[in-house]
């Protein structure tokens, strides 16, 4: 077979579905000895993915109005059996089959928390991806059920593809975690949020339970919110910055992915309080680093931390002060759950996710 991977969004984007790229073809380059494969790159991106794959360069720009048509015309002439698009939307014709990966329907369940950028690329061609497809690939059990329901997509059309956490991330030494306190100025204790600053990850949620938590728990750590600025920043530092919190929150953005495993390993513990999740990777990253995890009771993230640590309802911030107050105060529960989230974390791997697709691949070359 010859395969296409779409990877131009690694040029736009780091993180996310970016991160899932590289370790898938990182993966099948392992795996796959047999058939050719071509890797994607948008003609701009002056990195390429390091794999004996084939590199082809794209004009087409990702989540471009035209996309679909635009692409199709750019692949006509590379005869490809299997064209996989990882961020949702296939071409109109990229190859013999088609396979999408689905992240996430978050611009469905909560259209108010996507750009209108955003929410005009996925709401408007969703369906006829899903249609189109040969086969779906969905990173969590939640997501395949919700493209079930909210799609109407025969069951037997999608395999669920788990996500797992980079090998970087596992317990780090005493040594390097005080490195990187010295370098992002963060005191000796701290509670720890990880992701995108954006309505989704209900930051003003967490604030508030953490503020409730202050009430019980006045010498509690400061709490640190690490990420990147996301849609509807501005909106929610407002009503933030209304609560009087003060230094007790402390904003760490750009943070080098090598400072992430001290980062998570350094704290007491993780929150989650997402709305929505298609994955939660950050969840598995701290559990992966030997750290508990605090996550809402919605979507992906109950598969993911599995019986570790706490589960939370994301419209109720009492749950998350009481969360909290119980990861702060009961040493020895923290204690038992650290060695549960190492085991928890073991169980996904990068390797079973290749293998996944590889299986997709020949299923719809009747393989």
């Amino acid at each position: 077979m010859h395969i296409g991977i779409d990877a131009r969004l690694t040029y736009y984007r780091t993180g996310g579905i970016s991160t899932y790229i590289r370790h898938l073809i990182s993966e099948l380059e392992q795996q796959d000895t047999t058939n050719q494969y071509t890797v994607y790159h948008s003609r701009k991106a002056t990195e390429t993915l390091p794999t004996r794959f084939q590199r082809a360069n794209l004009w087409t720009p990702s989540h471009h109005r035209i996309e679909r048509t635009a692409l199709s015309v750019e692949l006509a002439r590379h005869n490809l059996d299997i064209f996989h698009s990882p961020d949702f939307i296939p071409p109109r014709r990229g190859g013999r089959r088609h396979v999408i990966s689905i992240m996430d329907l978050s611009f469905l369940h909560y259209p108010q928390f996507m750009t209108t950028e955003s929410r005009r690329y996925y709401n408007d061609q969703i369906e006829a991806a899903v249609a189109h497809a040969d086969h779906i690939l969905a990173i969590s059990h939640a997501t395949r059920q919700d493209v079930i329901d909210m799609l109407n997509v025969p069951p037997d059309k999608i395999t669920v593809h788990l996500l797992a956490a980079d090998h970087i991330f596992k317990p780090q030494p005493l040594q390097a975690i005080a490195a990187m306190r010295q370098q992002l100025d963060l005191p000796a204790a701290y509670l720890l949020f990880v992701g995108t600053f954006e309505p989704r990850k209900n930051i003003p949620g967490l604030l508030k339970g953490y503020q409730l938590l202050l009430g019980d728990l006045p010498d509690a750590p400061p709490l640190v919110l690490a990420g990147n600025r996301g849609w509807l920043f501005d909106e929610a530092m407002r009503e933030i910055e209304g609560m009087g919190l003060g230094d007790r929150v402390l904003w760490r953005e750009r943070i080098l992915q090598e400072l992430l495993p001290p980062l998570y390993s350094g704290a007491l513990v993780h929150v989650l309080p997402s709305f929505y999740e298609g994955f939660g990777l950050p969840a598995l990253e701290a559990m992966a680093c030997g750290t508990v995890s605090i996550v809402s009771n919605r979507s992906s993230m109950p598969e993911v931390v599995g019986d570790v640590g706490q589960q939370i309802d994301p419209d109720d911030p009492a749950t998350i002060a009481a969360a909290l107050y119980k990861a702060l105060t009961d040493t020895n529960w923290r204690t038992d759950q650290e060695a549960l989230a190492l085991e928890q974390a073991a169980r996904f791997t990068w390797t079973e996710t290749g293998r996944v697709a590889l299986a997709a691949y020949q299923k719809v070359m009747g393989n």
